[in-house]
């Protein structure tokens, strides 16, 4: 890995980490199309620079997060990540594994664009219309839906939009909680893999901070932009464009591993 494909790689997950297309399912794809050996620090580093476009949501939404007297806000966010920590405690290596393979990306991208090509019809008239409305047992079952994202190719923003709109929420609340969801769930899953890194390898080395700080940087400045333009897009449009996207995106990687452009 060099800066060249640091920077490209970064640039994937800040425009697609908040798009329902599976953030790591394209900067899996993306690093087979840039020659990229998957080794244990390109695994890590697909994961942690994850935490950078999701510390735009704290910018953006920085009076949310830091208004201290809405004790129920961070309750919520809490109760509804409990189901991705018991999850990915018990299944990490699985899912480790999975994040190898294109085809797994592929067909999760296929199966998720049929099912955004008629989500906006499956749940009509939503009532939540923002998050102070959610309950705890709401919040709850959106974290389970947001578990599916642990397969590559799925989204986590899809799974937890979706679970968001199964709840009775409006697009643009699914939106948002499933932003707000993520900060928790990416901070707990770098964590995660820096504790296990430190506990295998030992202390990152100079270079491969210096890989992890500039992706970070840049994932968060391109997610900023992401975020704006994905919200007003939802409200305005729907999913159905990020479904046929998805399709293509699944057929054309299929494709690829046909070919055998890339494994």
């Amino acid at each position: 890995m060099n800066f060249i494909q640091v920077i490209i790689l970064a640039i994937v997950e800040g425009i697609t980490e908040f798009l329902p297309v599976s953030s790591t399912g394209h900067m899996i794809v993306t690093s087979s199309l840039m020659g990229i050996e998957t080794n244990s620090f390109v695994k890590l580093f697909e994961v942690c620079i994850q935490l950078g476009a999701i510390l735009a949501v704290v910018v953006l939404y920085w009076k949310k997060f830091f208004d201290f007297s809405r004790w129920q806000f961070y309750i919520k966010l809490i109760v509804a990540v409990i189901p991705a920590l018991i999850f990915g405690a018990l299944f990490s290596h699985k899912i480790k594994s999975l994040m190898e393979s294109n085809v797994t990306v592929a067909v999760s991208l296929l199966v998720g664009g049929i099912v955004l090509l008629f989500i906006d019809n499956a749940f009509k008239n939503p009532v939540i219309k923002d998050e102070q409305h959610i309950t705890y047992p709401k919040a709850f079952m959106i974290g389970l839906w947001q578990c599916l994202a642990m397969i590559p190719g799925v989204s986590r923003s899809a799974s937890s939009i979706i679970g968001g709109m199964q709840q009775k929420l409006t697009r643009s609340a699914a939106a948002e909680f499933s932003f707000f969801l993520a900060v928790p769930t990416m901070f707990a899953a770098t964590a995660k893999d820096l504790l296990d890194w430190y506990k295998e390898k030992g202390a990152i080395s100079g270079e491969e901070i210096k890989f992890l700080a500039v992706g970070n940087i840049i994932a968060f400045i391109v997610a900023m932009l992401a975020i704006k333009f994905f919200i007003d897009y939802l409200k305005k449009y729907g999913f159905k464009l990020f479904g046929y996207y998805r399709i293509l995106a699944g057929i054309v990687i299929l494709l690829l591993v046909w070919k055998g452009v890339i494994q």
